[in-house]
Parts: structure tokens; C-alpha cells; sequence
């Protein structure tokens, strides 16, 4: 699933803009719901089907807004956006009933052999017949996929780092401030890149809903958390020593 959400992620910013496919990935806490719902993770509420109607209408004014609209960037992004939520979805189930407990670095330590793995194989058939006519290899392309590299790396490390020391509505209040700093650094910096008003009100609804989803889940999810504490407490003396 990580490959997949790589593979068609990344292939969608050859048909789309950076900022319009930004505004698309908004429509993810409504896919992974509603797959959630389906796998018995999630229930469906009036409040959280009012969240993900905010969200899908706030996605449709952005995407109508779209001066060069490409459908086959659309399908590509959407793709990647359900690969990401089925993800998303396994690694909850594999938590919750699988007992499984790992930080964003243990998980990119399994998961990236594998995505290497399953992304190579196409590679070699589908891209590299593509590269080796053009003379693509050069000291630019493994300079610019090393640092790609190396600023991915440096995400995941943030993230742990962030909910280390603050807690999980820190990251994903700065998720949504990344958000809009993509979407209008995109704009400043690509030319092809055409923000319109009707753009920017979209992703605003979607952006609130967002925010709406986040805090409702930060709050089912607090009792929970404060509830598991005292079973995960370590005593100061072990039994060992007490006995002594």
C-alpha cells in the first residue's frame, strides 16, 4: 500500500499542480472513514457524516475552481489517496488487534525494504526504457532523488520527535499549517500554478472539516488513552529487589 500511494501519488504531478493535487489529498480523512467503517474500525454518527460532507463539498468547489483540470492526474491522486488510507487502515487493525506497537521509525524501517521492493520491478519495465533514450542519467537526477531522500527521512524523524515532546494534536494542527504553506508556495513558485478564489474557498471548507475530524478524534480517543496509563505503569522497585 505504501508503494502504491508512492507510485500514483508522485505520477499525478506530471498531469496536476502541486497546490491542486494538495487540495485533493484533503479528501483522505473521508476515505479512510468511510474504509474504516467497512473494516468495523469506525462508527457512523450524524456528526462525523456532517465532517465528511464538509470535507467532500470543500474538495468538489476546489477541484471546480480548477483552471486546467487533468482527470488522469485526478485518478492518479485519488489512487494514491486510497492506497494512503488503506494503509493507514492495516496499521490500525494490525494496533489494535494485532497488538502491534511501533514509532514512525521502526514502521519506515519494514515498510521501505519492502516499497523498494515492489516499486523497483515496475521501474525497471516502465521507467528506465523511458530514461536511458533521453540521457536523463546524470549527477542531477541521484542529487536531487538523494536529498528528496534525505528530506523524507528528516520528516520522519520531526514527527516523532513532535509527538514525543508535544502530543498528537501538535502534529496534526501543523499538519494543516504544511497544508496551506504547500498550496501557496506552490503557487509563488511554479508558474503553471493558478490559484483562483473559488480554489482557495474550497480547500478552506475541506481544510475546516479537516480540523473538525481531527478534534473529534483527539477527543475519542483521550479517554482511552488516560484509561490505558495506569496498565502501562512500571513499577519503581522490581519484585526481585522488593524481596531482598
Amino acid at each position: 500500500m505504501f508503494a502504491m500511494t508512492l507510485w500514483l501519488g508522485n505520477t499525478a504531478y506530471l498531469y496536476i499542480s502541486v497546490a491542486f493535487a494538495q487540495m485533493l489529498k484533503a479528501i483522505m480523512p473521508v476515505t479512510v472513514f468511510i474504509l474504516g467503517v467497512f473494516a468495523g474500525l469506525e462508527e457512523m454518527s450524524g456528526r462525523m457524516l456532517l465532517i465528511m460532507s464538509v470535507i467532500s463539498f470543500g474538495v468538489l468547489v476546489a477541484s471546480y475552481g480548477e483552471i486546467s483540470i487533468s482527470w488522469i492526474g485526478v485518478v492518479y491522486q485519488m489512487g494514491g489517496v486510497v492506497g494512503e488510507a488503506l494503509r493507514l487502515i492495516f496499521v490500525e487493525i494490525f494496533v489494535k488487534r494485532k497488538g502491534l506497537n511501533l514509532n514512525p521509525i521502526s514502521m519506515m524501517y519494514y515498510v521501505s525494504p519492502c516499497s523498494a521492493v515492489c516499486l523497483l520491478i515496475p521501474w525497471i519495465f516502465l521507467e528506465m526504457p523511458k530514461m536511458e533514450p533521453m540521457g536523463s542519467w546524470n549527477l542531477y537526477i541521484p542529487l536531487v532523488l538523494t536529498l528528496n531522500s534525505l528530506c523524507t527521512f528528516a520528516l520522519n524523524i520531526s514527527v516523532f520527535l513532535v509527538i514525543s515532546h508535544t502530543s498528537a494534536l501538535t502534529i496534526r494542527v501543523a499538519g494543516v499549517v504544511k497544508d496551506w504553506v504547500v498550496v501557496l508556495l506552490s503557487a509563488i513558485l511554479f508558474e503553471d500554478t493558478i490559484l483562483t478564489p473559488i480554489n482557495l474557498f474550497g480547500y478552506a471548507v475541506a481544510i475546516t472539516g479537516v480540523a473538525a475530524y481531527n478534534n473529534h478524534k483527539l477527543k475519542k480517543e483521550a479517554p482511552r488513552v488516560s484509561s490505558d496509563e495506569p496498565d502501562q505503569s512500571i513499577p519503581l522497585v522490581s519484585a526481585s529487589t522488593s524481596d531482598r
